[in-house]
């Protein structure tokens, strides 16, 4: 038998690799293809990402968050009012860097130090820092097209739009200043009613506002009240109704207490479309429903009719 001479050639090895023993060829048995497994609970529905779109409240359309912007937050399909912030309807309605902010830095106290899951102090604290303002009104005053006025806007997101004494405070300046001043007043109101955490504080609110007022009027000066959703409890039941001209908002929900509430005490059925706005010019407790988008012009026009007097009063001096 002869003998077999191995090289590096017949080796593999002529560049200096190792020697590797070669796999077995795969058989029947051992040749298979493993599925892989789904994750659980993996859903295979597309998730619309968070700041792009919202759905309406009244109609279920999804609209573009831009297009909504644009819009004043009205739905462009139904027309829903969407709630607005404080400081993007004062934008919408007096004319470029017009605004005096007033009482800016004004801050609440706790008097009664109320305590139950969080204390007052952190709940104002937390507000604060979320809506970016340091309470539920800002005053000030602007110009209106040809008019200064005196301004007061509440926001529903800090705390339901409660009134504190702070609220009345610097609603109270705001009008005494523009008295002062012989300024127009309008205070836009959406709130929950009286602030629960200060007691009789926010309770005393409702006679100064509307004390403070009084003394406007008698200085025949005008003051447009514009109700947006929701006004409701103390501030309803003060100065919010005591206008010499009251508009609202589409659809606003207006009233001292709630519907259930109502219905339970009185226990009667109560009508279609009770407490809002539409239902409340029916029966004479508001003069005008004004569309958000019309409210700055229209403003404009109800300003020109109630200053006719205080022009022809200064044409005359």
């Amino acid at each position: 038998m002869g003998t077999t001479t191995f090289t590096k050639k017949t080796l593999g090895l002529e560049n200096g690799e190792p020697a590797v023993t070669p796999p077995p060829a795969p058989t029947a048995e051992t040749t298979f293809v493993k599925k892989p497994k789904l994750a659980a609970g993996k859903s295979k529905k597309r998730e619309i990402p968070e700041g792009l779109w919202t759905k309406c409240k009244r109609c279920s359309t999804m609209v573009f968050d831009k297009e909504l912007d644009e819009n004043l937050k009205v739905c462009p399909h139904c027309q829903y009012h969407f709630p607005l912030g404080a400081r993007e309807r004062i934008h919408s309605l007096v004319e470029t860097c017009s605004f005096e902010e007033m009482d800016a830095e004004m801050l609440s106290a706790d008097v009664l130090q109320f305590t139950g899951i969080s204390t007052y102090t952190s709940k104002l604290a937390d507000y604060q820092k979320s809506t970016g303002q340091k309470d539920a009104a800002i005053t000030g005053i602007g110009r209106i097209g040809e008019h200064r006025a005196g301004l007061g806007v509440m926001d529903f997101s800090f705390l339901g739009g409660s009134m504190g004494s702070v609220v009345g405070e610097k609603l109270t300046r705001l009008i005494e200043k523009s008295t002062e001043k012989g300024l127009p007043v309008i205070i836009i109101s959406t709130s929950g009613g009286a602030r629960m955490y200060e007691g009789m504080f926010s309770l005393m609110q409702m006679a100064k506002t509307c004390g403070a007022l009084a003394y406007h009027a008698k200085a025949k000066l005008p003051y447009i009240s514009v109700l947006t959703d929701p006004t409701m409890a103390g501030v309803m039941a003060s100065y919010a109704t005591v206008g010499d001209l009251i508009i609202a908002e589409p659809g606003a929900m207006i009233g001292f207490a709630g519907p259930r509430v109502i219905k339970d005490t009185t226990q009667a059925e109560l009508p279609p479309g009770f407490q809002t706005a539409e239902f409340l010019l029916d029966h004479g407790l508001i003069d005008a429903i004004v569309p958000r988008k019309e409210m700055k012009e229209q403003l404009i026009e109800y300003l020109d009719y109630l200053t006719v007097g205080m022009k022809q009063a200064a044409a005359a001096g």
